[in-house]
């Protein structure tokens, strides 16, 4: 993998998108149509490319490799209503600014740069780009070089459909991060881990660049004794072990009410013999760990006798069986930060304020889910907890609905996208005020002598 690729130095693509941006090209809502249809078109026919890159990444079953083809749906729903989004808003005006009119225009922000993460390396880097396009900007793209072979389709998807002057991928590794991030781009959208979202914020800071960061953390999964243990079973296994629970959004511990542990226990072990089989490791549903480095990680989490199903490894395959911890207590070292794999610990609780407390005890989490039947607890804990979002008797599918913005708060993330979400994250909401020449009253003007008693009702009047 070359460091920067054919296209140049960032420093160099950037003056070449700027010179683009300046022409207003990118600003009419024919030329935005036209190239989201191309991206369509061209995600369309490597369709088979793209799930083949995320199985040779991340060893994924055909299955959840579609999952990364989301945008389509999303670009779709984004071709339907972009023109709308893109008019102006009218507002009203106070009887002292009659007569006039005020407006908010939404206008592109110029050249943006998004870095993608390896664990959904295709999604979760062409659907910020989709917003970026929609709202008129030139962009820069970044893929994850922990995903390599999504990685050069995505360049080869990118480079055979846009002139790099307009949007560009750019191959690479650390160093080709932090040269990209040294320069004075309009926009930066990470997705990624909280570490290296600081990193990011940092290089963003010294430029005035503005950021949306897309992290992650613990979220937690709240199981009430009011619900259907089959089904709450079911969903939480599969939104915790897709992808090998390498999801920003898994469930990252189950908070379960202690008097239906046990039935729920019984229920995960035989819902994951259900799903996987006797041997997990032989099933073709089950994806990989992506790499060593996260391997040994999560392997070291594993240590001590808290393992109650699964646990087995295999590094030479990456290979983490569904595993479920219990007698988990809050201080043990799988719950100080997000597991981010296979592993699913187990802790119990009697009163839902307890619950609640432990929780809000923690950073902000990206999601938060709750199984109860119970609408005055859902309303409370609602009420009661701060998460990016939130998803009641279900897990994850809160992601794929377009008209949510999708974003962290606290620690979890700054800024949201999705849908109309993604094109007001890359818009300047620019205010506009018109008045006439026809009318002006001299209230305002000095001298100032005899107008200060008008001046005050009109204050107290607003």
């Amino acid at each position: 993998m070359t460091a920067l690729s054919s296209l140049g130095a960032p420093a160099e693509i950037l003056q070449q998108q700027r010179a683009f941006f300046a022409t207003g090209a990118t600003k009419s809502l024919t030329f935005r149509a036209e190239q989201l249809k191309r991206l369509k078109a061209a995600v369309l026919q490597r369709q088979t490319e793209i799930v083949a890159a995320t199985k040779a990444d991340l060893g994924r079953p055909e299955y959840e490799g579609y999952f990364e083809l989301g945008v389509l749906n999303e670009l779709t729903y984004i071709l339907k209503r972009f023109r709308r989004w893109a008019q102006p808003r009218r507002v009203g005006l106070p009887l002292t600014q009659w007569p006039g009119s005020a407006w908010v225009q939404p206008e592109p922000l110029g050249t943006v740069l998004i870095i993608g993460p390896w664990n959904y390396p295709f999604q979760l880097l062409i659907s910020p780009l989709m917003g970026a396009m929609a709202a008129g900007n030139c962009a820069i793209l970044k893929p994850s070089e922990l995903a390599p072979a999504t990685s050069r389709v995505i360049a080869q998807l990118v480079n055979d459909t846009f002139e790099p002057h307009y949007i560009a991928a750019v191959e690479g590794g650390v160093e080709t991060a932090q040269a990209l991030l040294a320069q004075k781009v309009d926009h930066i959208f990470f997705t990624g881990g909280t570490r290296v979202g600081k990193i990011v914020m940092e290089a963003a800071a010294k430029q005035l660049t503005p950021v949306t960061l897309e992290l992650g953390g613990k979220s937690p999964c709240i199981v009430d004794q009011d619900v259907d243990i089959g089904v709450t079973a079911k969903r939480i296994i599969w939104g915790k072990y897709v992808n090998a629970g390498q999801t920003c959004i898994a469930p990252d511990y189950l908070l379960v009410h202690e008097a239906i542990k046990p039935a729920l226990m019984t229920a995960l072990q035989q819902t994951l013999r259900t799903f996987f089989g006797e041997d997990p490791a032989a099933s073709p549903d089950l994806a990989r760990i992506v790499n060593d480095r996260q391997f040994d990680r999560l392997t070291r989490l594993l240590a001590g006798d808290a393992i109650a199903i699964g646990g087995d490894t295999d590094r030479d395959t990456r290979y983490i069986a569904p595993t479920i911890l219990d007698n988990v207590s809050w201080d043990a070292a799988i719950m100080q930060d997000e597991i981010f794999g296979p592993i699913l610990p187990v802790l119990t609780f009697q009163d839902i304020e307890t619950a609640i407390s432990q929780i809000n005890a923690r950073p902000k989490p990206l999601a938060l889910y709750l199984f109860t039947r119970n609408q005055a607890l859902q309303d409370h804990v609602l009420a009661n907890t701060s998460s990016g979002g939130a998803c009641l008797n279900d897990v994850f599918l809160q992601v794929a609905i377009w008209g949510l913005p999708f974003g962290g708060v606290g620690d979890s993330g700054i800024g949201a996208y999705h849908g109309k979400a993604s094109f007001e994250t890359f818009s300047h909401q620019k205010s506009v005020l018109k008045k006439p020449f026809w009318f002006d009253l001299a209230w305002r003007y000095a001298p100032y002598a005899g107008k200060l008693n008008v001046f005050k009702k009109i204050i107290n009047a607003s």
